[in-house]
Formats: structure tokens, C-alpha cells, sequence
């Protein structure tokens, strides 16, 4: 039965804890755009695919570098 003692006040002590998270999850705007993480994934970035296509038009480059040392080679 002492044990209860202790339980109850372990149980407060977390919700105390829970309910100041939650407040400071507020306070701070963490809530305040939550449609936006969602639907960031499903959109490229223009900046992302100028990067894929730079990318891929260097390692086309180095392809045909590599082939070209390789066919003047006897």
C-alpha cells in the first residue's frame, strides 16, 4: 500500500512534466505549420534539380573523357 504514495506522486511529476512540454512545444511555434513538412516531400526544389542535372551532365562528361583514353589507347 506505501507504494501507492510513491506512484502517485511518480504520476504527477510526469504529467506536470508532460503538460510543460506541451505548453513550451506551443510557446516556441512548433505547431504552427504542420502542413508543410508533409507536402515539402512530395514537391522537388527547383534548386535540387539544377544540382541532379549539373551532377549528371559532369559524370556524362567523364564518361566520355574515360572512352576517349580508352579508344586512343593500342
Amino acid at each position: 500500500m506505501s507504494i501507492m504514495y510513491i506512484l502517485i506522486r511518480v504520476a504527477a511529476i510526469l504529467t506536470a512534466l508532460g503538460i510543460y512540454l506541451f505548453f513550451w512545444a506551443v510557446k516556441t511555434e512548433q505547431f504552427d505549420d504542420l502542413e508543410k513538412q508533409g507536402m515539402s516531400i512530395l514537391f522537388d526544389d527547383t534548386n535540387d534539380k539544377t544540382a541532379n542535372e549539373n551532377s549528371e551532365q559532369s559524370d556524362k562528361v567523364t564518361a566520355n573523357k574515360q572512352s576517349d583514353k580508352s579508344s586512343h589507347e593500342p
